[in-house]
């Protein structure tokens, strides 16, 4: 799958959010990266032998005080080798951008990963 297209998959994932999320949504970057660096993969707590498809890097929005501004936009990146890597048609790479996009968003919003595997959606 080219980066063009892959890219146009994200930004439909984002498209699909309810306003109200988009709203919250002002100071974050969706990037596209082909692979996690070696840095991204220490600072982001997954192993080398672990599939990494995105990695929220920023202050969560239940972090941030009165005196938080004037900062570069909180960053998420989104890893097309590991995706195209586990994912067989289009659908599985839709549907996992989708899946990988919202899990990354949550926790833009304050939501960890132990968080999330309790309600399912890890």
């Amino acid at each position: 799958m080219s980066e063009a297209r892959f890219g146009r998959l994200i930004a439909e994932a984002l498209d699909a959010l309810p306003a109200e999320i988009r709203a919250w949504l002002d100071n974050v970057e969706v990037v596209s990266a082909d692979w996690p660096t070696a840095a991204q993969l220490d600072g982001g707590g997954a192993s080398r032998s672990e599939s990494l498809f995105g990695l929220y890097e920023g202050v969560p929005l239940t972090d941030r005080s009165s005196h938080y501004g004037m900062v570069p936009p909180d960053k998420i990146s989104i890893f097309r080798g590991p995706i195209l890597a586990a994912c067989a048609t289009d659908a599985a790479v839709r549907e996992e951008l989708r899946r990988t996009v919202i899990h990354e968003l949550a926790h833009h919003f304050g939501i960890d990963d132990d968080r999330l595997e309790l309600l399912g959606a890890d």
